[in-house]
């Protein structure tokens, strides 16, 4: 099974939960548990939202989220200046901002980060899916 969205965004909050509510309708219809869906509403929420605050100078930016059998892709791809995660560091505890790339990692099996220095920056999430009994999403597997 392969089910892929993939959007052309405004650089602005308002498209945040446009994705967000997009990909988890088709969670849903797939029959992912509920907390699984959860987990990646919010990494999709962090990685689109760094964007929206911190990828200048793009106006745009490039969301992918598929599911390939029992594994959830999410490509968000931004056209901005680049940033080093080492150099992002973590957030302090209690901190109002700042902690986006630690709760990514956090709830992802695999984040990876492609830099492109003056051409922006691809954050790549992988999560691993669990069906609910019954859910339509297991029957359509290729595996």
């Amino acid at each position: 099974m392969e089910a892929t969205i993939a959007l052309r965004l405004p650089r602005d909050a308002a498209s945040v939960p446009l994705i967000r509510q997009m990909f988890d309708a088709t969670l849903n219809s797939l029959g992912v548990e509920p907390s699984v869906r959860d987990d990646i509403e919010l990494m999709l929420t962090e990685a689109c939202s760094n964007v929206v605050r911190h990828a200048t100078p793009s106006d745009e930016y490039v969301v992918s989220a598929g599911v390939y059998d029992d594994l959830c892709v999410i490509r968000v791809v931004d056209m901005g200046n680049g940033f080093d995660p080492p150099e992002a560091g973590e957030a302090s505890l209690g901190a109002e901002s700042g902690r986006g790339i630690q709760i990514m990692r956090a709830l992802a099996d695999d984040v990876r980060f492609t830099n492109r220095r003056e051409d922006g920056t691809v954050v790549c999430l992988e999560k691993r899916l669990r069906f609910a009994p019954g859910a339509a999403g297991p029957h359509f597997m290729t595996t």
